[in-house]
């Protein structure tokens, strides 16, 4: 048996069994096939919640460094990311955003599931912020449905600094999945792209609750 099917028997329950989260829409995630789950970005742990809540396995890719340390502490972080489907990717390396999408790709063309964050980072004043394109790019490249993802809650589950994840209310709403095939005939590339891409985020605020910056977020130089 996998590392990860050993950890999504134990960890999903268990979890659920603790934080009780609210889940709707469940049943709009395809059971199976390539599918993007789009969300909003709160925390560090929305990447441990989503999968949670999903029955299939989804991948998200997650900061080289957690697949780097060493000695006891680097081997139990290295197992425990392997075993919850992510992928390191080194997010210093200015090739990193092609990286990622390569590999995405790859995911979704062995018909699984991946989880992306269109803002690009996590919203630190809790707004929702503008998409960046690449889940569009890999929506039309791939051919692929974007179900999109609102959390609420889980930037309290484990703050900043925080070192143990707290006890409180969480709810992942699913929406209806937004289908790619044919809508884009005869539009350039590029427009495509960007309308897709504020669709799906339109759906994720909505979901969300979230009021809309209407801007990109950026990431820390320390983040």
């Amino acid at each position: 048996m996998s590392l990860y099917r050993v950890l999504h028997a134990v960890v999903p329950p268990l979890a659920k069994a603790v934080w009780r989260p609210t889940v709707t829409g469940l049943d709009r995630v395809p059971e199976r096939g390539g599918v993007i789950l789009a969300s909003n970005h709160l925390s560090f742990a929305d990447s441990v919640v989503i999968p949670c809540v999903v029955p299939r396995k989804v991948v998200f890719l997650a900061k080289s460094d957690y697949f780097e340390g060493t000695g006891v502490k680097g081997a139990l972080s290295r197992a425990w990311f392997t075993g919850l489907g992510m992928l390191p990717v080194d997010r210093d390396d200015t090739r990193a955003a092609i990286a990622s999408l390569d590999i995405a790709l790859e995911v979704l063309g062995r018909g699984e599931a991946f989880g992306i964050y269109p803002e690009g980072t996590r919203s630190r004043d809790g707004r929702v912020y503008r998409g960046r394109t690449g889940v569009a790019h890999l929506a039309l490249t791939a051919g692929v449905p974007v179900v999109p993802v609102g959390l609420v809650g889980t930037e309290k589950l484990q703050p900043v600094g925080s070192r143990l994840p707290k006890v409180v209310p969480v709810t992942v709403a699913f929406g209806e999945p937004i289908a790619v095939a044919g809508r884009f005939d005869g539009v350039p590339l590029g427009k495509a792209r960007r309308v897709l891409t504020d669709e799906i985020m339109t759906a994720v605020a909505a979901l969300s609750g979230q009021e809309p910056a209407g801007v990109y977020n950026e990431r820390p130089i320390d983040a």
